[in-house]
């Protein structure tokens, strides 16, 4: 078991610079998520310095052909993060990973208020959700430790009266909902993003507008954590 971890033992640093988007908290400070709370902060996105151990641990699980897909409603308290994917114990740095996302849980509830969340880990090789959308959701936490980070539109840059059904069938470039398509973003590897869904109050029908990546020759796979409220 795992108990919470203070913020101040999570390493930060920003590793070159980050254009400042409105409606988009950019920091390394893992106290900045708070701004989510805050009406018009629709994505907090905080830059890790990337953890040598988890990174060498992650290359070799997606240099594997094994594939993940862990989708659980878990109590931190209650929950043995040693044990998330025990066919992986043997890997060099399994237990420094292990850790890092049973902190980034505990500092999921401890944001939010809310001893259990739903836990995804997948491996992916092709996109899960390839066209723009929001999600009715109040919050999700999303970190890619492997691979291509998931994409997002800000508002400036998105018609949103084409998302969906408003887009008649037609693809995303072609529907005119990408009002700009040299904006879209890419979250960073192992980066944390906190993002806001419809169904935040005061947020409805203004979740964060984002989709999967599309794998390629130099990212083929990606390992995808995501954390939601339940």
């Amino acid at each position: 078991m795992f108990a919470p971890v203070p913020l101040s033992q999570f390493p930060f640093s920003i590793n070159g610079s980050m254009p400042v988007v409105p409606g988009v908290v950019q920091s390394s400070e893992l106290a900045d998520l708070a701004h989510i709370y805050e009406p018009g902060v629709n994505l907090c996105i905080i830059q890790r310095k990337t953890n040598a151990e988890i990174k060498a641990f992650v290359s070799a699980l997606l240099r594997q052909p094994l594939e993940i897909d862990i989708t659980e409603k878990i109590a931190f308290e209650l929950y043995d993060f040693n044990k998330l994917v025990p066919k992986l114990s043997e890997l060099s740095g399994y237990a420094t990973w292990c850790r890092d996302v049973a902190r980034l849980t505990a500092l999921f509830c401890d944001l939010l208020g809310v001893e259990r969340v739903g836990l995804r880990l997948r491996t992916l090789d092709k996109p899960m959700c390839p066209r723009f959308h929001t999600d009715h959701i109040l919050c999700r936490l999303v970190c890619t430790y492997g691979g291509l980070g998931t994409q997002w539109l800000p508002n400036h840059a998105v018609d949103r009266d084409k998302l969906g059904a408003g887009a008649q069938g037609l693809p995303d470039i072609v529907s005119g909902l990408i009002r700009d398509e040299h904006a879209i973003q890419t979250l960073p590897e192992y980066a944390v993003g906190l993002m806001k869904g419809d169904a935040w109050e005061g947020n409805e029908l203004r979740g964060l507008v984002h989709r999967s990546p599309h794998s390629n020759a130099d990212a083929p796979r990606r390992l995808l954590l995501t954390l939601d409220a339940v």
